[in-house]
């Protein structure tokens, strides 16, 4: 017997809107590692290791800057972030 009922049920996991990263934390720790990605690979072309290695350290300092400004609020499901995220 062939029947065309389909029982749904809801997954949580489909029901939480992550937020896609679209905050102040997220975007300034993208800008700065970005910056860092862009001295590190200009450095690399110019054969410069020590440009390569500050571009490291910006890209470090990147993280550092998203994981502050997030726990300042600032991320995803912070007191300073529009509710809609």
């Amino acid at each position: 017997m062939v029947t065309t009922q389909q029982q749904i049920t809801h997954d949580p996991v489909f029901e939480d809107v992550p937020g896609h990263g679209n905050t102040i934390a997220a975007w300034a720790m993208f800008g700065v590692m970005f910056i860092g990605v862009v001295i590190g690979c200009l450095a690399f072309v110019w054969a410069n290791l020590m440009g390569v290695a500050i571009g490291g350290g910006v890209i470090i300092l990147g993280l550092i800057v998203g994981l502050v400004l997030k726990a300042a609020g600032f991320g995803v499901g912070g007191k300073h972030t529009k509710s809609d995220h």
